[in-house]
């Protein structure tokens, strides 16, 4: 009986753990499901850099959900072709206001 009831918890933990691999992980840290529009993007761009040509790392926060993969060139600063790259990744937070 003993024995009956161990592997019945077996199989059911390893069926859960089967289940939990071939589930597509939705949710990661530091990432958005929300991947911008070209005029979402360039709303955003607009108020992240309304006087510039770069997002700097100090301004980006509310903007960037994580700057190092943004910053593909590692340069500091957020290029307009990074920021592009970063809306179609899911990787810059839209906000209207």
């Amino acid at each position: 009986m003993r024995s009956a009831i161990l592997t019945s918890v077996a199989l059911l933990l390893s069926a859960g753990y089967a289940f939990a691999q071939g589930t597509p992980n939705t949710m990661s840290s530091g990432r958005p499901a929300a991947v911008l529009n070209d005029t979402q993007c360039q709303e955003v761009w607009k108020m992240a850099v309304p006087n510039g040509d770069k997002l700097a790392q100090a301004d980006a926060g509310p903007f960037i959900v994580n700057f190092t993969q943004v910053d593909t060139d590692g340069d500091g600063v957020i290029s307009i072709t990074e920021f592009q790259a970063a809306c179609g990744k899911g990787l810059v937070k839209y906000t209207s206001h």
